[in-house]
């Protein structure tokens, strides 16, 4: 049996101390009842339908969005014996949201919609006028955190997290 990974203690080797930027799984946000019952199988990884899943540090699974957006399939809960994960019949995935930064297109003049376009749920919206190009802002009420808008992102500038 393996010993869990003391997350705090390796992101201060690694020169990240107090580090909040680990994207976990949907249904895995409680992170120290996730960490504690994570046996770092990788079962979770492999039945990841759009493969944003990636074995993270210590072992311990993250999303990356670069590699697509989460369906909230549940497959990763599914395929977990460990019970690592909470219920997603009853939980929310996660409270994660998308935020756009001001590297945006939109916001330096140039004229581009694409987070908007992949944003299922309508949640990316643009303002416009006259006199400038549309700008994107997120409605938090309606995004999901499946990070979509992040992959087709020319200038990635939109990101993922709590």
């Amino acid at each position: 049996m393996s010993m869990p990974v003391d997350q705090s203690r390796r992101a201060l080797l690694l020169g990240r101390p107090g580090s909040g930027g680990v994207l976990r799984p949907p249904w895995a946000e409680r992170e120290p009842h996730f960490l504690d019952r994570c046996t770092q199988c990788g079962d979770c990884l492999s039945a990841c339908e759009t493969g944003t899943l990636i074995k993270g540090g210590g072992g311990y699974p993250e999303v990356d969005f670069s590699r697509g957006e989460c369906t909230f399939c549940t497959a990763c809960v599914q395929a977990c014996d460990a019970g690592a994960f909470s219920d997603p019949e009853q939980d929310a995935p996660w409270s994660y949201v998308a935020t756009i930064s001001q590297a945006c297109l939109g916001m330096t003049g140039i004229y581009c919609r694409s987070c908007g376009e992949s944003c299922e749920v309508g949640a990316i919206r643009f303002s416009f006028n006259q006199y400038r190009v549309p700008e994107p802002t997120v409605e938090v009420d309606a995004c999901t955190g499946c990070g979509a808008c992040v992959e087709g992102c020319p200038a990635q500038a939109v990101k993922v997290g709590p």
